[in-house]
């Protein structure tokens, strides 16, 4: 693989809270953004000119799975290839409980085994819960932010209004970390898309 301004893993909660339409919306979210003409811009803006990305859906414990294996995004093909696999993804792990802290874990390890160069690595937790199950996530965004990876995150807030201080204080970490909200699974594409953006502008550290 080239070498990237970005490795980028997009960790999406697939537990119990996130039922089959909002599981769809977030899929379809994520794919949507991905043929944004202005994600493109931003994915291709760096020194790089490319940002590499996976995808790990989450759910109770012991359930990760890696929904879309490291893909280079460099052009509007390889965005357009990613968008429809995005699409094409089943819901790889049965809804359980919300076992965040094995998820941001999970999705560390794609990032400490990116098959390549980038100048900067982020972990992008999407959910509409807090941590329920397994061990916490303090302590796991903690060795993340040691390893030197930035940890932002997307709160869904229908069900659970004070998430987004859950993600602020439990979750988020790195240079430059923040945490946006959404209001609900309809709004789910445009607050990625945004979020995308910001992520992929952020100023290379090398």
């Amino acid at each position: 693989m080239r070498p990237v301004d970005l490795a980028l893993c997009l960790a999406v909660d697939a537990s119990s809270s996130v039922d089959h339409d909002e599981f769809g919306l977030m899929m379809g979210g994520l794919a949507a953004a991905f043929r944004d003409p202005a994600v493109l811009a931003a994915a291709t803006g760096g020194p790089r000119g490319a940002v590499a990305v996976c995808v790990l859906l989450w759910s109770g414990r012991g359930a990760q799975e890696v929904a879309v294996p490291w893909t280079p995004v460099e052009d509007a093909a390889t965005a357009a290839g990613l968008a429809d696999a995005l699409d094409d993804s089943p819901r790889l792990v049965p809804a359980g409980a919300t076992a965040l802290g094995e998820g941001m874990a999970a999705g560390l390890a794609q990032l400490a085994a990116f098959p390549g160069d980038a100048a900067r690595s982020a972990l992008d937790v999407s959910g509409d819960g807090a941590w329920n199950a397994g061990p916490p996530p303090g302590p796991v965004r903690d060795a993340g932010v040691a390893g030197g990876v930035t940890i932002n995150a997307l709160a869904v807030v229908n069900e659970e209004p004070d998430l987004p201080a859950h993600y602020a204080a439990e979750v988020i970490g790195g240079p430059g970390a923040f945490v946006m909200e959404c209001p609900d699974y309809a709004a789910f594409a445009e607050a990625i898309r945004r979020k995308l953006i910001r992520e992929m502008r952020a100023a290379p550290t090398a």
